[in-house]
């Protein structure tokens, strides 16, 4: 069997398992390797109303994956000589707040290192789209600033010295590239991006979004698990061009199918077509780790300009972005050195994404997804584990429950309730050995599986049985 065959296998049977255990109602997924699509497709309903099919054409907020086209934008200005990364923020915007003699600057703002910790205005932007207001003034240019330079005693840190993922940094470096370059920041990104890269439906306009016949209907769900249909939460930046740089931190909009064309220009080192969007010397600086984040299970693991970076998965790096706006989420992945890349949406958030294109890069580079992505082997661990337990005759009854990325422990007495953490003893659960706290002290609990079907839990002096 071809690794092609391998790998439609594996996506069109483990997507629908997870859409169906992440409650997600349209996913699409464009893979290429080489310049070549070696996988498109759709699943299950871009509109569950009228039970429209996502396709690989469909259109999707794509949230944060945003910033990167924002980076590049900004290197463009840098390569064109009209700004450099190590100029202060302030020469070009009206950003009042830091620490005296250490500037802000550009490269800073691109690496999340400014210093400064979430501000918040993605959580007043979105929440507002979708009706939920929190009173807080963010609807033009100098309402956005009075907030920002509201901020100097939430200050943590001198810049560069630690990583603070700061939506509002990526809003400054669209107001910078609006300012440097004299036209509105959504029409530069248009005609200075999207246009030579072909992505003729990707865009930043709502308006644009509602025409267009192949979209999403957004989604979100309520306290009781209910789908709720949204509007696309971003504000129609045609109305006040001026402040179309709120849309810089993750307001585009486009499709798996045109996200492989600027994959393809990563993996072509800034080339689509012939022609050239950024040297393939500013492409390298953008996949370079500039700040530290904390290790994954393939070791070092930071950001560069626009992207996170990964330096050793499988022996090779791995560049990558996730995106998020509640009710519509995406991700893009990509190994420079193998020629191959992964473009996801879907209409709802949940969906864990970066795992799944792991998976798919091992299939892609010869290897065993189950022994080499260490979050199917945690996975398939974690529903092995989770149920229904019993002590003798039903005595007492525990369940083991999986909730977000962690395993839980409830215990349903006759007169109370307590759920606690299951904190395992490997981060791999090989040992099946986990403890939980109480008042501070450790306390070990141990599964014994003698067979999938036949596990024991085993918590101070009880033993329960698993029975559902």
């Amino acid at each position: 069997m071809g690794v092609e065959e391998q790998l439609k296998i594996f996506v069109e049977k483990t997507v629908p398992e997870w859409m169906s255990k992440y409650k997600i109602p349209g996913f699409s997924i464009a893979i290429i390797k080489d310049d070549k699509l070696v996988y498109a497709e759709g699943f299950g309903a871009r509109n569950v109303e009228l039970n429209l099919p996502a396709t690989p054409n469909t259109l999707y907020g794509v949230g944060s994956i945003t910033k990167s086209f924002v980076a590049l934008g900004i290197l463009q200005l840098v390569e064109r000589g009209k700004l450099s990364l190590d100029d202060p923020s302030s020469k070009y915007i009206p950003l009042k707040i830091g620490i005296p003699g250490k500037p802000i600057t550009i490269h800073h703002l691109l690496t999340h290192s400014s210093g400064i910790p979430s501000l918040g205005t993605s959580t007043i932007a979105l929440l507002r789209g979708i009706g939920i207001d929190f009173g807080i003034p963010l609807s033009s240019v100098d309402d956005f600033y009075r907030h920002i330079n509201g901020a100097q005693n939430e200050i943590v840190d001198e810049p560069g010295k630690r990583f603070f993922y700061l939506n509002a940094g990526y809003r400054m470096l669209g107001h910078i590239i609006q300012n440097v370059s004299g036209m509105p920041f959504h029409e530069y990104i248009k005609k200075n991006i999207l246009k030579p890269l072909k992505m003729e439906r990707t865009t930043f306009s709502k308006e644009e979004f509602k025409k267009d016949p192949d979209r999403i209907t957004p989604y979100r769900r309520d306290k009781d698990g209910k789908l709720i249909a949204t509007d696309f939460p971003y504000p129609e930046v045609k109305v006040n061009p001026e402040f179309s740089f709120l849309a810089a931190a993750g307001g585009l909009i486009s499709s798996v199918m045109e996200l492989t064309n600027y994959l393809s220009m990563y993996i072509n080192k800034g080339k689509f077509n012939g022609i050239e969007l950024l040297s393939s010397e500013l492409i390298e600086e953008m996949q370079k780790i500039h700040v530290e984040r904390p290790r994954t299970y393939y070791g070092r693991y930071g950001y560069g300009y626009g992207w996170g970076v990964m330096e050793d998965f499988l022996g090779t790096k791995l560049v990558s972005h996730g995106g998020s706006i509640l009710v519509s989420t995406a991700y893009l992945a990509f190994l420079p050195e193998y020629r191959m890349g992964i473009a996801m949406a879907s209409n709802i958030a949940g969906f864990p994404y970066a795992a799944f294109a792991q998976a798919v890069f091992a299939i892609l580079m010869g290897r065993d997804p189950e022994k080499d992505v260490p979050f199917l082997r945690i996975q398939k661990k974690m529903d092995l584990l989770t149920g229904l337990y019993q002590t003798y005759k039903g005595l007492s009854k525990v369940e083991v429950v999986s909730k977000g990325g962690m395993l839980y422990l409830v215990q349903k007495g006759y007169i109370s309730e307590i759920t606690v953490p299951l904190i395992p003893e490997d981060p791999y659960m090989e040992s099946n050995k986990f403890y939980i706290l109480s008042h501070g002290v450790k306390q070990p609990v141990e599964f014994v599986i003698e067979e999938p079907g036949k596990i024991d839990l085993f918590i101070e002096r009880n033993r329960y049985h698993k029975v559902k």
